[in-house]
């Protein structure tokens, strides 16, 4: 079966070979990991192996029948899909921040700039990757640090994410997606599609994802372009795409990421 990489996080790298590659920190060290027609490659390159990252699986099987027919046809092409849980949260949530009011070609390029600049520089299997800046890092970092890799929109938002992380970290590590997505609610400038987008990102549950997001009804109008989609601009959007689906969050979830998949693909 078929096994195709989500690779809508900022961080992945493509190649000229078609491989996909990006780094990652868990709470023991900083991994790469790298995606080839072999298959996904994970590689512990600083600290200890104690926490690996974990791939969440996503079968096109569990998408909600009652879905429009040629969008489940359109997605189930995919066939099985892996994406990555972010091991660290700091970066989810900074990466949702820095998506804020940004097409994702700009989040992207602001995101690696960020990294680069700021954060951690290691060696991939294609050449050198980055992570993210702590959220340490980010509080001792001066106003017009953030204007110099475009970020200057972003800095308060950061500021106040890295402020209260410090203070609650340990705990929103350990809640459920929904709990997770109403503690970051309670930071400044972290509204519900901010607080979504991060906690599914760490989670790894897209029944969390804010499902009217302009990516999602971009590609699903792509996926299956004779369905009457609500105006781009209606609210109706939301209630349509998590009515298929019911009470049955794998549902949700499995028809959200694949959208999400197929559109990183298709771009």
């Amino acid at each position: 079966m078929t096994v195709v990489l989500t690779s809508d996080h900022p961080a992945w790298h493509t190649y000229d070979n078609g491989a996909r590659a990006r780094a990652v920190r868990t709470f023991s060290g900083i991994w790469t990991l790298s995606h080839d027609e072999q298959g996904l490659h994970v590689q512990c390159v600083h600290g200890t192996e104690d926490i690996k990252p974990t791939v969440v699986i996503t079968d096109p099987a569990h998408l909600p029948a009652a879905a429009p027919a040629a969008l489940r046809a359109g997605l189930a092409e995919l066939g099985t899909t892996q994406r990555l849980a972010n091991p660290w949260l700091w970066d989810a949530i900074s990466t949702a921040i820095l998506r804020q009011v940004v097409r994702a070609d700009q989040a992207r390029k602001l995101y690696r700039a960020w990294c680069r600049t700021y954060g951690v520089t290691v060696d991939g299997p294609f050449g050198e990757l980055a992570v993210a800046p702590t959220h340490t890092e980010v509080l001792a970092l001066a106003d017009e640090e953030f204007a110099t890799v475009g970020a200057k929109f972003h800095r308060t938002a950061l500021q106040a994410a890295a402020d209260h992380y410090e203070r609650h970290y340990t705990s929103w590590q350990h809640l459920d997606a929904a709990d997770l997505v109403i503690a970051l609610t309670g930071i400044p400038r972290i509204g519900p599609w901010t607080a979504r987008a991060a906690a599914a990102d760490f989670t790894g549950d897209f029944s969390i994802y804010p499902h009217d997001d302009l990516a999602v009804r971009i590609w699903a109008a792509q996926i299956a372009p004779a369905y009457p989609w609500p105006d781009k601009s209606d609210k109706a959007f939301g209630p349509l795409w998590t009515g298929w689906a019911g009470a049955d969050r794998t549902a949700l979830h499995t028809l959200t990421l694949a959208t999400l998949t197929w559109g990183a693909h298709a771009r």
